[in-house]
């Protein structure tokens, strides 16, 4: 790899740095997520992982092939009493960890679309400016406007998003209505899986998304409420909107989430969601090219305490998406991984979860995959969120139904099981 690539592949980092550096001297908030290992297949070849073909999600532990960081950088620029700025960034890598040098992709054929391809990508994950307290009518309330994060609501256990608009965008957010914290987010996303071959602009169709959202709500003891609302719309240019194979898709989707905490030691979160047409297809955000339907999701998840050395987090997920095309499916998910602490650095995690995705077209067959870990893990403390974190494991996976979706060399098209093995580490801060 020549001094030019490599350069390239450093740019977006040493950007982050070179601006947060020229701002006026105040401590730099260091923040970020790596997970990185090295795995094998039973048989030989690299570490494959188990996807149900279809499933929206994959349960984690022992089965990520990746490697994948995020490494923030943050300051508060300027402060005056209870007013200030606040500059927010984040670089984010992800490798096939398959070599020690891996550059970023410069093809249009590799990552993630091609689970053979060994090269990188650099992403501009995060790049905004919040303003605290700013304005006098809204005592408390932040603006924002950049690329950001913006409240995603996931599962741990198989990283998986079902409330998630995060892109370029601007808002006012935790506004003190009284009985709770309301925001308002307008979000920009543009579809990148769908080709049209027209006379257009081809995948080029800016989506937008307005968030409206009310959290901590409390509505019994230790028991809080968040209520939100999305409408999404294509926004096509003139040239789009003259052409017929472009549709104007719309959508909308309500969100409520009950969170319980003191459960057991731990916590409950149960999220409903009813979606329409174009967010159908997504965790919030609009698309366009699909057919219009509805969707129903219920996601109810959690993490308890059964003993003084036992703790443990489990998912069951329901989706229906019915499209009018018949292109939908039918989801369901349960998982669960308990963590025996041997002592305050030592603990030893079996993750089960089965996935089962039934699809909505007549003669496609239901596909199942089971999948199981064992790993024996050293953390930064007894917690379950407890890390870095570094794992020894082995994982087990059987599918039926058509080949798992993460094809891999390692497995063999007409197997129906596998296992693999491997160390990983993972550590957020």
């Amino acid at each position: 790899m020549n001094r030019q690539q490599s350069m390239r592949l450093l740019q977006p980092t040493l950007l982050c740095a070179a601006i947060l550096a020229a701002m006026p001297s105040h401590a730099v908030d260091f923040h970020g997520y790596m997970r990185s290992g090295v795995g094998a297949t039973a048989g030989g070849g690299d570490q494959a992982c188990f996807q149900a073909a279809g499933a929206p999600a994959k349960y984690r532990l022992g089965n990520e092939c990746e490697t994948y960081a995020e490494i923030g950088l943050g300051q508060e620029v300027w402060k005056e009493g209870e007013q200030s700025f606040y500059v927010d960034s984040m670089i984010a890598y992800n490798s096939r960890q398959a070599n020690d040098w891996e550059a970023t992709r410069t093809d249009t054929n590799g990552g993630a679309n091609n689970p053979f391809d060994e090269s990188g990508d650099v992403a501009i994950r995060q790049f905004n400016v919040v303003g605290h307290n700013l304005i006098a009518s809204l005592p408390g309330a932040d603006i924002w406007a950049g690329k950001r994060y913006y409240k995603r609501h996931d599962v741990h256990i198989n990283d998986y998003y079902y409330w998630d608009v995060s892109g370029p965008g601007a808002g006012i957010e935790d506004i003190d209505l009284g009985f709770g914290k309301g925001s308002i987010a307008w979000i920009r996303n543009t579809d990148g899986d769908w080709t049209y071959q027209g006379s257009g602009t081809g995948t080029n169709i800016a989506n937008d998304t307005l968030d409206i959202r009310v959290g901590e709500i409390d509505v019994n003891p230790d028991g809080k409420l968040e209520v939100g609302y999305d409408y999404g719309k294509a926004n096509l240019t003139d040239e789009q909107e003259r052409d017929p194979g472009y549709l104007d898709q719309k959508g909308h989707m309500v969100t409520l989430e009950h969170t319980q905490g003191n459960w057991f030691g731990g916590y409950n979160k149960l999220a409903l969601q009813y979606a329409t047409d174009g967010i159908i297809g997504s965790s919030g955000r609009n698309s366009t090219g699909n057919s219009d339907g509805d969707m129903i999701r219920v996601v109810n998840q959690g993490v308890v305490g059964l003993t003084d050395n036992i703790e443990m987090m489990y998912v069951q997920i329901y989706e229906n998406k019915d499209f009018d095309n018949d292109s939908g499916q039918r989801w369901l998910s349960f998982g669960v991984r308990p963590v025996y602490k041997w002592n305050d650095t030592m603990s030893t995690a079996l993750e089960f979860g089965y996935d089962h995705v039934d699809p909505q077209a007549d003669g496609e067959r239901s596909r199942d995959l089971k999948k199981l870990t064992l790993a024996q893990q050293w953390s930064a403390g007894r917690s379950f969120w407890a890390r870095p974190q570094i794992r020894v494991f082995a994982t087990y996976a059987q599918w039926d139904g058509g080949r798992y979706q993460a094809a891999s060399e390692s497995i063999d098209a007409g197997d129906d099981d596998g296992l693999t093995f491997g160390v990983q580490a993972e550590a957020w801060w």
